[in-house]
């Protein structure tokens, strides 16, 4: 345990030492440049939050975010080749899958999530719901709810993880395919953050979301049972029960979503227009500083971020962080 302790003090005392080095010292010719970040929906508020810190330290730098369902942001590099300094998804595996070896080298996990249930204070049965009778719930006649699109987004496909692997713990036969009947292609949108001007507006009940932007816009949620929320490692196994096929790389192709813990990953395209600031900027987000503003937002961090890919085509000032 000393160990341990030792090491994670460490690990905080050199992050602020790199703070301090990459961000009290002047960006130089990129001074005034724009820096262009395309980014999970999940990731709006915290991000956000970054962007500003990151151009209170660089004066004169503008960033400029867009976010999508992960998918969705990685086809615009791929498919629409727009032009981006950073993509950061909501699922690691969208970037190892769409983006990496052509578009681009290297993916760095970053942020845990879990999935949980949105709903209002005055949703039908709000005052009944919980995380052991949400399914029935759900499944009566005048209850609404929502997901976003599988094909796009990973909340999307991971609502539906969430619907198979409550069948399995639950022990309810038949159960994913009633949570699917009963959510009509209405209630099913590009990304999860689209849902919540649904659920406001009181057109939804209840959607399927991530708990940090349940706690970030401060709404009341379901807390699902760790063996489905896809949030801990201790139930990986358990996860793998589930999976579900979405729409792959090229047009007709298909890809296998399996249960796993979710993990965030961040990387910078072969062609970003502006390489050196997006080194400072995903630096800034691994940092001391970047790191506690993601946790303040219910983003939880990794303990120590991890690179896949070609790692050595890593940058020099982003290997610091990485174990």
């Amino acid at each position: 345990m000393k160990n341990c302790f030792s090491e994670r003090i460490g690990i905080v005392i050199i992050l602020g030492i790199i703070s301090v080095s990459l961000f009290a010292s002047p960006l130089g010719a990129e001074e005034n440049n724009k820096l262009i970040i395309f980014h999970a929906g999940s990731l709006a508020i915290p991000f956000r939050v970054t962007a500003k810190a990151f151009e209170d330290h660089h004066p004169g730098v503008e960033v400029m975010r867009e976010a999508a369902g992960s998918r969705t942001c990685a086809r615009k590099i791929t498919d629409l080749g727009r032009l981006c300094d950073v993509m950061a998804s909501a699922d690691y595996t969208v970037i190892e899958n769409l983006l990496v070896p052509d578009h681009a080298s290297w993916n760095i996990s970053f942020a845990t999530n879990e999935m949980a249930i949105m709903y209002r204070p005055d949703s039908k049965y709000a005052k009944e719901i919980n995380g052991k009778n949400w399914y029935q719930v759900l499944l009566r006649k005048d209850v609404e709810y929502g997901h976003s699109d599988p094909n796009t987004d990973p909340c999307g496909y991971r609502s539906q993880l969430v619907w198979q692997l409550a069948e399995k713990y639950y022990h309810v036969p038949g159960l994913y395919e009633k949570l699917r009947k009963g959510c009509p292609a209405r209630n099913v949108r590009p990304k999860e953050t689209d849902l919540i001007a649904l659920l406001e507006a009181g057109q939804l009940d209840y959607l399927f979301i991530y708990r940090s932007v349940c706690m970030q816009h401060k709404m009341p949620f379901v807390k699902l049972p760790d063996q489905i929320n896809l949030g801990t490692s201790k139930y990986a196994s358990f996860y793998k029960q589930a999976s579900i096929r979405i729409t792959g790389k090229t047009p007709g192709s298909f890809v296998e979503k399996r249960g796993k813990p979710m993990v965030y990953g961040i990387t910078i395209p072969k062609n970003a227009p502006h390489r050196d600031l997006a080194i400072k900027f995903v630096a800034f987000l691994l940092s001391h500083e970047g790191r506690e503003i993601m946790q303040r937002n219910g983003q939880a961090p990794l303990p120590v971020p991890e690179a896949t890919g070609n790692v050595s085509k890593l940058p020099a000032a982003l290997r610091l962080f990485i174990r």
